[in-house]
């Protein structure tokens, strides 16, 4: 039996970005999924490999043209010289044609560029624009990265850096996201609309359920529940993600703790109890038990 084709809701729609490095990429990517067909705009390289082909002007494709390669699988791209005239009128003729405009410049780049948006939507008034910048609003021509975002956000709680680009992986899906409400919007209003994500914005998103108190190592999901931590086991670790009440029974039951009440979990005892339980046990053992007992749980090495 065939599989089913893909859901793309966006077939149709031409995209146009200028957008570099990763949030701007990743955004396309998801689009390209949806449908969309995306032209992505890069400006000259400097110069070409010993091999002799073209060095991206995306400094992504300098650094990681494994990850480059792989965000714009599908996706078209050119090179364009946006501060020559003939660049411009290259990036005019697509975007006449183009729904939708992604970038990732600061805004006084974009106003030098002749791209603010209001000089964009008086030329192209089809034409919606999605913004993605670093800070909101006012804060938009401030330096930063993913780093700094996360750090304001509380989301840097060591010198240890995060296991992965949380604020520009987010940040992108933000990103995909206000490209779909633009799009919907202008076909219900002929008008082209326009969206600021900012990844400082995205970042704070994600850090919700720690500035709630969640995560923070007195939260339910920060530690102090016996049975939603990462324990040492006999040959590697295992993560136990038994919150709700009936996974914690389950876990004290094999780990045998009695049936615990609303607050046992978050016992010192219980948490002390469920480590020892777990230093003796192999993965291979709390993998069995997890599937005979119904435990939400991942062994690691």
């Amino acid at each position: 039996m065939a599989s089913p084709r893909p859901f793309q809701p966006l077939r149709g729609v031409r995209i146009v970005s200028l957008a570099l490095n990763l949030p701007g990429p990743a955004a396309l990517m998801r689009l390209h999924a949806l449908g969309a067909r995306c032209l992505k705009v890069e400006p000259p390289g400097p110069g070409t490999t010993p091999s002799g082909r073209p060095i991206s002007g995306d400094p992504m494709g300098q650094y990681d043209i494994g990850a480059y390669n792989t965000l714009h699988e599908g996706v078209r791209v050119v090179t364009m010289d946006l501060k020559t005239e003939r660049g411009r009128a290259q990036l005019g003729k697509e975007l006449a044609r183009a729904d939708l405009l992604l970038t990732s410049f600061r805004p006084s780049a974009l106003a030098k560029l002749g791209l603010a948006w209001a000089t964009l939507h008086k030329a192209y008034p089809q034409l919606s624009m999605v913004e993605v910048v670093g800070a909101p609003s006012e804060r938009a021509e401030e330096p930063g990265h993913d780093l700094t975002y996360l750090a304001e956000a509380g989301l840097v709680t060591g010198t240890e850096l995060p296991p992965t680009l949380l604020a520009d992986m987010a940040g992108a899906l933000m990103a995909s996201e206000a490209a779909l409400a633009c799009v919907l919007q202008a076909r219900a209003s002929g008008k082209g609309q326009h969206r600021e994500v900012a990844l400082a914005s995205a970042a704070h998103w994600l850090a919700l359920p720690r500035s709630w108190g969640m995560t923070l190592p007195s939260g339910p999901v920060g530690g102090a529940h016996a049975g939603y931590r990462v324990y040492p086991c006999k040959d590697g670790r295992v993560a136990f993600a038994a919150l709700e009440p009936h996974f914690a029974h389950s876990l004290f039951q094999v780990a045998g703790l009695p049936p615990p009440d609303a607050r046992a979990p978050f016992a010192p005892s219980a948490r002390a109890a469920i480590a020892a339980w777990a230093a003796g046990k192999t993965r291979r053992q709390l993998d069995a038990l997890a599937e005979k007992h119904d435990i939400p749980l991942l062994t690691l090495k």
